[in-house]
C-alpha cells in the first residue's frame, strides 16, 4: 500500500477553539504539514482546488511548486485539478512547470469539482460540467503527450499545430488520475483511457463508492483491457488512532460534533446522526491501531485500492493530539498495511 496526504486550504476558524489564521499562516502551515509527510514516510502530498467559501486552494501549481522546493522526495498530487473551469492550455504549461521544477515528482488528479459557486465565479453553467470535464480532459491529454497538437471542440479555440511549453519531465508526460465521488461520468471517462481512479470515499457508506469502483473496473474490462492492470486509489475521511477505542472513541465526540454542523457536511448531506453511525458506516479511521488496520482491510477488501489518502488534518483537534494520533498510525498502523497490502503505484 502507498500513503498520500492532502489538504483543501480551507481556512475557517477552528470550529471548537474559534481560532482564525490569517491567509499568510494558513498558507506556512501547509508548507510545514508537507514537509512533516514527508518526514512520517508519506509517499505523496496533494492540495486540492477551490475557488468559493472558505478555502484558499485556488493555486495548487504555486503552493505546489513551493513545497517542491522544500522537499526532496515526496510525489506531488493536485486533489483535484477543477478541470471542467481551466483552459487545458494553461494547465499543461503550469503543471509542466511544476514538474520540470520538481523533477518529475507530480501526478495530475482531474475533476469537475464539486462546488457549485465556482462554476458562477469562471462564468459558466452547472449544465455541461461533465461534457466540458470531457473535452477539457482529452486535449490536456494530448497536450502533456505531443507536440504539434490540432484540435477542435465546444470550450475553447481551435488549436493549429500547438505545442505547449515547457515540456513535462517525462517524456511520456505526466501521471494523470480522475477524481471519483459520486458519478459514473468520472468512472467512465477513466475507464475509456485507461486511466488510474482515485475514490473520495469521504461523506456516504462504503457501498456508495465501491459501486463506482465496480463500475469503473466493469467498463475498464469492457473496452478491453486486462482487469488486473486497473489501478484504484481511495481515501479516508479522518484518522484518529489511540491506544484503546474508548479513549479514540471519546476523544473524537466533539471532532465529530463540530464536523457534522460544518458546511461540508451539509452540502454533501451526510447520511450519519450519530457518532457511533458515523463511525460504523463511514469511513473515517477511529480507534485502536487494530481496530484501525481490521477497519481499513475491510475497505481494501471492497475497493482492491493500491493507493490511500490520509487527511492530517483534523479540526478542532488540538495539535499535540493530532500529531500523536498521526505518529501512532504511522509506526503502528501504515507497516502493517504496506505489507499486507501490495502496490503498483509509483513503483
Amino acid at each position: 500500500m502507498k500513503f498520500c496526504t492532502y489538504t483543501l486550504i480551507d481556512n475557517s476558524p477552528d470550529p471548537i477553539s474559534g481560532v482564525q489564521l490569517t491567509p499568510s499562516e494558513r498558507f506556512r502551515r501547509v508548507v510545514q504539514q508537507a514537509q512533516w509527510a514527508e518526514e512520517l514516510g508519506f509517499d505523496a502530498y496533494g492540495v486540492g482546488e477551490r475557488h468559493a467559501q472558505r478555502f484558499i486552494s485556488s493555486s495548487p501549481p504555486v503552493v505546489l511548486s513551493y513545497i517542491a522546493a522544500v522537499t526532496s522526495r515526496i510525489r506531488l498530487l493536485t486533489t483535484v485539478t477543477v478541470l471542467s473551469l481551466l483552459d487545458p492550455v494553461r494547465v499543461a504549461e503550469d503543471y509542466a512547470t511544476l514538474d520540470q521544477l520538481s523533477g518529475g515528482r507530480l501526478d495530475i488528479i482531474i475533476g469537475k469539482g464539486n462546488d457549485p459557486e465556482q462554476n458562477a465565479l469562471f462564468g459558466y453553467e452547472l449544465d455541461g460540467q461533465w461534457d466540458r470535464n470531457r473535452e477539457k480532459y482529452e486535449l490536456l491529454r494530448r497536450l502533456l503527450r505531443e507536440t504539434g497538437v490540432s484540435w477542435s471542440g465546444r470550450y475553447r479555440p481551435a488549436l493549429t499545430d500547438a505545442t505547449t511549453q515547457p515540456r513535462p519531465y517525462r517524456p511520456d508526460g505526466i501521471p494523470l488520475w480522475h477524481g471519483s465521488a459520486s458519478s459514473t461520468e468520472s468512472t467512465e471517462l477513466a475507464a475509456r483511457w485507461g486511466d488510474p481512479l482515485f475514490s473520495a470515499n469521504g461523506f456516504h457508506p462504503l457501498e456508495k463508492y465501491a459501486g463506482l469502483i465496480r463500475h469503473y473496473r466493469e467498463r475498464w474490462e469492457a473496452y478491453g483491457r486486462d482487469p488486473a492492470a486497473a489501478v484504484v486509489g481511495a481515501g479516508f475521511n479522518g484518522l484518529y488512532v489511540k491506544k484503546t477505542s474508548q479513549e479514540a472513541v471519546e476523544g473524537y465526540r466533539p471532532i465529530f460534533d463540530a464536523f457534522m454542523d460544518s458546511p461540508g457536511a451539509r452540502h454533501n448531506q451526510l447520511p450519519f446522526r450519530t457518532l457511533e453511525e458515523f463511525l460504523d458506516g463511514g469511513s473515517v479511521l477511529v480507534g485502536s491501531p487494530e481496530q484501525v488496520i481490521d477497519k481499513f482491510g475491510r475497505y481494501q477488501d471492497a475497493f482492491g485500492h493500491e493507493l490511500s489518502g490520509i487527511s492530517l488534518e483534523v479540526p478542532g483537534l488540538p495539535e499535540e493530539d493530532n500529531r500523536e494520533s498521526v505518529e501512532t498510525f504511522v509506526t503502528e498502523v501504515m507497516p502493517v498495511l504496506r505489507t499486507s497490502y501490495p502496490s503498483r503505484v509509483w513503483a
